[in-house]
């Protein structure tokens, strides 16, 4: 059985409160506003990697895309495609760094500025090698925003929908791929290099989306304590988590247990990479996230994501209206499922991994009876087991995976380990991206066999491994390997600073605007 870590929180006052609150968010009109911000800002993100994949899948079945890059397949294929992962690769070291030194928001806006440029570069590709830069470029500017908006997500939604909010992050991927899917399918017949210049012009929006409405949100409030600015953070807290009310006692206790964890990280380990491997509980923190990366790209899905065509062609299906208005279909299925699990999926524990097993064998099994019998029934059957993989996998890890690391780690490692686990996933999706093409071309349906060994392996690795985090905040889940006496001490000085009134805004303040000003005027 999974470890247990850190205990439950329905004896936290902040839990207890959160569990009172009866009024929906969309009846708090500056929650309402924060979310709807969120959403071009943090929660889009993903719009980016999903038109990315979408388009690719698209673009092999856009002949005049085939013709003008010299018809790539197997190795040339998988390197067009890896080069995206590649950029992601090469650009995760220094991801922590920018998020941490400067700001959420600052990462959001860098990471878009440079996928603009790797879109128009793109768009503009005269030869393989242009085409081949800018995705490297897309590539290196996405991880910048994903470990930026990740935890902003986690750092500033209320605590109520913390789990949905960042479970709609990885939803929003398919509102991209839709949207490729739908942009190939209506331009693949055209007779000009626009056909696939369109799609890739396109890419730039949820980029230049984030830029437009960056600057109207807030800073995470935790990172605004790490710098000292405890006056700018409370009134964020104030403005978003209780309307504005600064003499809020829920939002003067979430204060205090931001401020109180953040000052017992900084004693416990130093934020540098060196604190990932130092310590028992760190270590098993950067074991799950890295198995995470892997998991999250070598469950089969990469398959779909980037060579749906090459594997629609293994069954038999060679019309390239056909292949884009599956790659069109299978995409919204996935939207409408991955919504409905984001919005559900959080309020039941974390661990769910068996499903995506038990798809994808059948779906091998399928495609080996249509390689040995050429059978129409078996043809169909792979497409539909593509249908079912979509909600199993978006169960199993789509709709948590964020959720799950921004819990997972304390303030002080978060962006260092959402960084591990993408870069481990990058480097698992650079891998398959390059291999996936080969091995389809040459082993068909027995390259499969290597994916279904994988699947049962995560299910044990989750099963013993994956610690529980639901219903908790992250500063409940900031020491959760590190031991009783930690957490004990943790609360110790929680109730010191409650007892004491230290808020640093003054208790006659008692106008709800002075919360936006407060903010503001920092």
């Amino acid at each position: 059985m999974a470890v247990l870590a850190g205990g439950n929180g329905d004896n936290n006052p902040i839990t207890i409160h959160v569990q009172q609150d009866k009024v929906p968010w969309y009846k708090k009109r500056n929650l309402c506003m924060l979310y709807i911000l969120m959403f071009p800002t943090c929660i889009g993100i993903e719009m980016t990697s999903g038109f990315d994949s979408s388009m690719m899948n698209g673009l092999q079945a856009v002949p005049t895309w085939d013709a003008f890059f010299g018809h790539p397949r197997s190795t040339i294929l998988g390197l067009l495609s890896a080069l995206y992962s590649l950029g992601s690769i090469c650009s995760l070291p220094f991801v922590p760094f920018v998020t941490d030194r400067y700001g959420r928001r600052f990462a959001i806006i860098f990471g878009s500025i440079i996928m603009v440029i790797g879109s128009a570069l793109q768009t503009a590709s005269q030869d393989f090698a242009m085409f081949v830069i800018a995705r490297f470029l897309l590539g290196f500017g996405i991880p910048f925003a994903i470990v930026a908006a990740s935890s902003m997500i986690g750092e500033l939604a209320y605590p109520k929908e913390r789990a949905r909010i960042g479970s709609l992050f990885n939803a929003s991927w398919f509102i991209g791929a839709i949207v490729a899917a739908g942009v190939t399918l209506g331009t693949f017949q055209m007779p000009t290099n626009w056909g696939w210049r369109i799609p890739s012009l396109l890419q730039m929006i949820p980029s230049a989306l984030q830029l437009i409405f960056i600057w109207f949100l807030p800073e995470s409030p935790r990172w605004l304590v790490s710098k000292g600015r405890g006056e700018e953070a409370y009134a964020i807290l104030a403005k978003y988590h209780a309307e504005g009310d600064l003499n809020s006692e829920f939002v003067k206790l979430e204060y205090a247990e931001i401020e109180t964890t953040l000052e017992l990280e900084k004693e416990q380990a130093k934020s540098s990479w060196k604190a990932l491997v130092a310590a028992p509980g760190m270590r098993k923190r950067l074991l799950i996230c890295s198995f995470l990366g892997l998991a999250t790209q070598w469950s089969g899905n990469g398959l779909t994501s980037y060579f749906l065509a090459r594997i629609l062609d293994n069954v038999g299906i060679h019309d390239d209206r056909t292949k884009n208005l599956i790659n069109l279909a299978m995409t919204c299925w996935g939207f409408v499922n991955g919504t409905a699990f984001a919005l559900t999926i959080p309020k039941l524990p974390r661990r769910r991994e068996v499903f995506p097993d038990v798809i994808f064998t059948g779906w091998t099994i399928a495609s080996s009876q249509y390689a040995m019998t050429g059978s129409q029934a078996a043809s169909r059957a792979v497409i539909a087991f593509i249908f079912l993989y979509s909600p199993a996998y978006n169960m199993g890890y789509n709709a948590l995976t964020y959720t799950y690391l921004v819990e997972l780690f304390p303030f002080h490692a978060r962006a260092k380990g959402i960084a591990v686990f993408q870069w481990w996933g990058r480097a698992a999706g650079f891998f398959n991206q390059f291999v996936n093409p080969i091995g389809i071309a040459n082993a068909g349906w027995k390259y499969y066999i290597s994916y279904c060994v994988f699947l049962l392996f995560e299910v044990i690795f989750v099963w013993f491994l994956f610690p529980e985090t639901s219903n908790r905040t992250l500063e409940e889940l900031a020491f959760l390997f590190e031991g009783d006496k930690i957490r004990e001490e943790q609360q110790k000085r929680i109730e010191e600073e409650v007892h004491d009134n230290k808020a640093p805004i003054p208790d006659g303040a008692s106008d709800k605007e002075s919360a936006l000003h407060v903010e503001h005027a920092n």
